[in-house]
């Protein structure tokens, strides 16, 4: 039988108040994290939705990250670009449009990079 893990979700109002909860050495990698969203995700707005930290173009949510119970799970609504990264995500714990790390000084930054900027380059809807 299959435990389901509930998610963490954070009642924080922005990334900032979101990161300021988190012990310090996992602030550092989630701040790391978010630093790559805001230098990849150019002219995309960053929210918190859902309780977690989200990069939204055209009002869509495309991109969201949150520190989980037992892991960082980084969220793509990009369906394609997970399949264009299909090879290189074999090998890592994915779900439906997420990628999932086990603790946040484990997250592939190189990784999550490309999957960044294909989300960015992409166009049309995100589903």
């Amino acid at each position: 039988m299959s435990r389901l893990v509930p998610m963490v979700s954070s009642g924080a109002v922005d990334v900032d108040t979101y990161l300021a909860e988190l012990p310090g050495t996992e602030r550092a990698a989630m701040g790391a994290l978010r630093d790559l969203c805001r230098a990849e995700l150019a002219g995309f707005e960053e929210v918190m939705a859902y309780g977690m930290p989200g990069y939204r173009r055209d009002g869509v949510l495309e991109v969201s990250f949150a520190r989980q119970r037992r892991h960082v799970a980084v969220y793509f609504t990009r369906e394609n670009v997970m399949a264009a990264h299909a090879e290189r995500l074999a090998s890592r714990d994915t779900g439906k449009g997420c990628v999932r790390f086990r603790s946040p000084g484990t997250v592939d930054l190189d990784l999550v990079g490309d999957l960044l900027r294909a989300t960015a380059a992409a166009r049309g809807p995100a589903r």
